[in-house]
Formats: structure tokens, sequence, C-alpha cells
């Protein structure tokens, strides 16, 4: 997802995708899995070192890390290529990404990550 205030941080997660996606291809028949950890909001220390805290995503609801660890294990256990984990909010939005443009999905993060939008 394109991430206005967030760029660089969006763009790696776009990398690590396409890192994952290669190295899948590259081990395919190897026995190795290579599993893609696609997490929402976490609450952890990352809004906060970010000095995201005033955002409406660093301000809001966020899924509980053990939760996310948990299910991105499992997925790698079961050999998924990719694990959609959290809420089911994250499921939506992510299912969403597929199809909404992407000036849109940009005005969407815009609202989200821009500095005092949580005020």
């Amino acid at each position: 997802m394109p991430g206005p205030f967030q760029a660089v941080y969006n763009a790696s997660k776009s990398f690590v995708q396409s890192f994952a996606e290669a190295l899948r291809n590259e081990l395919k028949d190897s026995g190795v899995t290579a599993t893609s950890l696609m997490p929402g909001p976490t609450d952890t220390e990352f809004f906060d070192r970010a000095d995201m805290e005033d955002t409406r995503v660093g301000s809001g609801k966020k899924d509980d890390p053990a939760k996310v660890a948990a299910q991105g294990f499992a997925a790698l256990m079961k050999g998924d290529q990719t694990v959609t984990a959290g809420s089911l909010m994250n499921k939506v939005q992510t299912a969403a990404g597929k199809i909404v443009p992407d000036k849109l999905k940009s005005e969407q993060h815009r609202r989200m990550a821009e500095p005092g939008s949580g005020d």
C-alpha cells in the first residue's frame, strides 16, 4: 500500500513481500517454507519509536502481538505462503487493497498516518 508519512516503511514492506515470493520460488523443491507475515497495526513500541502516537493509527486499537505471532507461526507450520494476521479489520483491508486503486489507498493511509490525525 502506498504510505504517505511512512513512505520508506511501506516500501520496505513491499520489498519483503517480493523477496519472500522470490525465495519461495527459488526454494520450491527444497522442502523449505517461507511464510510472509502481514500484520495490521500491532500493539508494540513501533508507534512510540516512530513518533506516531498522535496519529489515527498510532492512537487507535491495535492487535495483540502474541496473537499475531501465534497466527504467523501456525501459518508457517502449515506451509502457507502468506498470512494476514491480526484482526478481522486487517483481513478486510488487505482483501479490499487488492481491488482498490492505489490513489484511494494512498488517501486512506494519509488519513491514518498524518501527524495530528489522532487528536
